[in-house]
């Protein structure tokens, strides 16, 4: 498996394959990956946009993540900030980097590919804060929750309805930069 990082370009030349990992991942109805599939095809000329993807070595996708920098006039970040208090809107979303995507093929979790993905986008990511949002789920039980708690992202928002998707979702944030695992829990010198 090779963690490779992905222009816009490269994201896009791949779309069908994201959007196929993306269906199953979520286990989203055919309709509506269709719809998906225009909404990534237009995040990847948002400011700050990265990605990753893991590919086989025969060159099939894996996994991938993507995200960017959040701002007003975004559906997220506008979704997601008319819930928050003024000062809690202010220290997740005035200078943050958004986790739109992060997904691996059902058949290739449980292997680490979600948190190599995850590291890495956050590596590159620009901001002073990174969120995202993630289905509800038992936390003990759901292989992306416990990988979030990991990397430490706390909760901001729970219980939280996007419209047009019946779903509860947990709204998760966590502080940038993201630090080398080796440093990871020390103190600075």
């Amino acid at each position: 498996m090779r963690l490779v990082r992905w222009t816009p370009d490269d994201l896009v030349r791949r779309l069908d394959d994201v959007v196929a990992v993306y269906g199953e991942a979520m286990g989203y109805r055919a309709d509506l990956l269709r719809a998906r599939r225009g909404y990534i095809a237009t995040h990847v000329r948002r400011p700050g946009f990265r990605a990753v993807a893991s590919l086989t070595s025969e060159g099939h996708l894996a996994g991938f993540g993507y995200g960017y920098r959040g701002t007003p006039g975004q559906w997220w970040h506008d979704q997601v900030g008319r819930t928050l208090e003024p000062a809690t809107r202010q220290r997740w979303l005035a200078d943050c980097f958004e986790v739109v995507e992060l997904h691996v093929r059902p058949p290739a979790q449980g292997h680490g590919l979600g948190a190599g993905q995850l590291r890495a986008l956050l590596g590159i990511a620009e901001g002073a804060t990174t969120l995202l949002s993630t289905p509800e789920a038992d936390e003990q039980h759901s292989r992306a929750w416990r990988l979030y708690r990991r990397f430490g992202f706390v909760d901001v928002l729970r219980d939280f309805r996007f419209p047009g998707d019946e779903r509860p979702f947990g709204v998760l944030g966590r502080d940038l930069p993201l630090l080398p695992p080796a440093t990871a829990g020390r103190a600075p010198a």
